[in-house]
């Protein structure tokens, strides 16, 4: 029997994703609870009663919790003195823990109370072609950034997540030209900050500075960005409604993903209205396949721009024609994809 036979008697394909989420909320479940965290305090490995004892969880549930954690390759099981116990592997001590070098924890916690959320009214968004930000949370998604930083705890969540993904390929991605000849950066909704630090790591001789909505910018300053840091700063603004100052080079990383063509272009005019001679744009987004193959990674986070918010990625040739539109025309563009697993 061939694969696409045994494939057709025993879908095991549409059956992992079918029941996908159960991976998803697993992981979730775990990190919420610290599981990882607890594992990664303690001297030797745990079984699930001490591990239930110090969490306050059910010793069941968390045998069970811990027993699928480590079917997935997430902790290591191990038999001592006629007991299972549980200890991290490397990569849930690096990735799982609030403590890890390059830790997604928040990264995964927004996952799990926002994104997860929106992304169960996905119907409702092919229905409506609009992200579903009113079903999900009750509030108007007319501003969208008002809808996404609707508190200031899902501000810092949502700023969590930005600096642990650019904390994990943020160096891939501002050396993947040489920025060394632009001095004066502008990082045009830098948010956190954990790029612009990279930035100044990778580039000793520039300057960064953080363009980003007042509140933002006061969370940054207060969590994420030590004053010591002189070649960093802020400038407080709207980049839509308020002038943007002049630059070397302006930083568009998971921004134009955010929005339509028709708020991009808006964008990018005022960008090379600002922009000094000889400077330049450095975009950085997730881009499909010229012919629609994919990416699977590009095609998901498309999806996920529908649930969340006005935009979409974009081919490769979308974004030339955006910057080559006569309302944001460039003298050259040039484009370069990295092979990462990471966005």
């Amino acid at each position: 029997m061939s694969t696409a036979q045994e494939d057709e008697a025993y879908p095991r394909k549409i059956l992992d994703y079918m029941e996908g989420f159960l991976v998803s909320k697993t992981l979730f479940a775990a990190c919420e609870l610290g599981v990882f965290d607890h594992l990664e305090a303690s001297e030797r490995p745990l079984s699930a009663a001490e591990v239930a004892q110090t969490l306050g969880t059910s010793e069941d549930g968390t045998q069970r919790l811990l027993s699928a954690c480590a079917g997935l390759e997430l902790l290591i099981v191990q038999q001592c003195n006629d007991q299972v116990v549980y200890s991290n592997t490397g990569l849930s001590s690096r990735y799982l823990t609030r403590t890890g070098p390059q830790s997604l924890y928040h990264s995964i916690q927004y996952n799990s109370k926002t994104i997860y959320l929106c992304w169960h009214y996905l119907t409702d968004a092919v229905r409506e072609g609009r992200n579903q930000y009113e079903k999900a949370f009750g509030v108007s998604s007319k501003d969208l950034f008002e809808a996404l930083y609707r508190s200031d705890e899902e501000m810092t969540k949502f700023m969590h997540l930005m600096n642990s993904v650019w904390n994990i390929c943020g160096r891939d991605v501002v050396t993947a030209f040489d920025l060394s000849p632009f001095k004066t950066i502008y990082d045009l909704g830098g948010c956190s900050g954990a790029l612009a630090k990279q930035c100044t790591l990778a580039y000793p001789g520039s300057t960064v500075t953080i363009f980003d909505l007042p509140k933002v910018v006061q969370m940054s300053r207060e969590h994420f960005v030590s004053a010591e840091d002189k070649r960093i700063s802020f400038h407080e603004g709207d980049f839509f409604k308020d002038a943007l100052p002049e630059a070397d080079l302006y930083i568009l990383a998971r921004i134009l993903h955010d929005w339509t063509d028709e708020r991009s272009l808006e964008l990018l005019a005022k960008v090379y209205q600002s922009c000094r001679p000889g400077g330049g744009v450095l975009l950085v987004e997730a881009l499909l396949h010229e012919d629609g193959s994919g990416p699977l990674t590009a095609q998901l986070y498309s999806l996920n721009m529908l649930v969340q918010t006005e935009g979409r990625e974009r081919r490769a040739s979308e974004y030339a024609r955006l910057l080559t539109e006569p309302a944001s025309p460039v003298s050259r563009c040039s484009a370069r994809a990295r092979s990462t697993t990471s966005y």
